[in-house]
């Protein structure tokens, strides 16, 4: 239940202040919230009621990401900012397809390590890493990493929705395209982002409500051109950065459905 999330705390973490990764647990259905979560996101959906099954979509969308990515002979994976464990993690996906596979997940957030490394203790092929995207040297030295990450074969490295609340100030498009350049060719980076261009008129609200939890709110939105900056250097896979239902669905969506999912994705091929 919600209310054991609460009784049970976690030392030295804020639990009156929102989190993201608490946040997405509880629209996703999860247990690992507090007070402070969920009311944002209950804000947040007397906003855009929509984002709920965005929330949805993204677990959706990073599902069929790795099985493509499986398929094309990957078997080394690095989620970056992976939220709280959840059901079909990126490592359950991936060893369906390559039962051997190696998946590193990142984050920065205390309460997502701990859970995380709390589920992956046993799973030997699956390691769990204190970093951040805006820092990828440090990320990808990391000795944890290393362990079990070969940057010199190809990877997929999966950035689900971490970029669309990180400000241009704290150069996003540079830290990526660092991150691109380290890996090996035949690698894939993948990503979602928010994309107003369909939805303009939350552009306002939705970034009031956020200055309230991060720094530099008016700069994160963003346009799908924008976004498609972020693969620059790769070779976008069909079809492109596109509204996430569209992405390769299991099952047919119309475009004014795909596009009531304001969050883009696709998935860049390193040469």
């Amino acid at each position: 239940m919600v209310e054991d999330a609460e009784r049970r705390g976690f030392p030295g973490i804020n639990t009156s202040v929102p989190n993201l990764a608490r946040m997405t647990d509880y629209l996703l259905g999860g247990k690992d919230n507090f007070a402070a979560d969920r009311l944002f996101a209950k804000r947040l959906l007397a906003i855009a009621p929509e984002i709920n099954t965005m929330a949805h979509d993204v677990r959706d969308f990073v599902g069929r990401v790795v099985r493509f990515l499986a398929g094309e002979g990957i078997t080394q994976f690095v989620n970056v900012a992976s939220w709280l464990p959840t059901q079909r993690n990126t490592h359950e996906i991936a060893q369906e397809v390559v039962p051997d596979a190696r998946v590193v997940y990142v984050d920065d957030d205390p309460v997502v390590l701990a859970h995380a490394r709390a589920l992956l203790a046993r799973d030997e092929h699956t390691g769990v890493v204190k970093g951040s995207i805006l820092r990828p040297a440090e990320l990808l030295e990391s000795p944890e990493m290393r362990r079990f990450i070969d940057f010199d074969r190809p990877v997929g490295m999966l950035i689900p929705t971490r970029l669309m609340y990180t400000p241009d100030s704290h150069e996003p498009y540079k830290a990526v395209a660092q991150v691109r350049d380290r890996l090996a060719p035949g690698s894939f980076l993948a990503m979602g982002h928010t994309a107003y261009d369909s939805r303009p008129e939350l552009v306002a609200p939705m970034v009031e409500l956020f200055r309230q939890m991060l720094p530099d709110t008016d700069e994160l939105p963003r346009t799908v051109e924008q976004v498609r900056r972020f693969f620059a250097g790769t070779e976008l896979v069909e079809p492109g950065v596109v509204y996430i239902r569209k992405w390769r669905p299991d099952h047919v969506e119309n475009t004014t459905e795909a596009q009531r999912v304001w969050i883009v994705g696709g998935v860049g091929r390193v040469r």
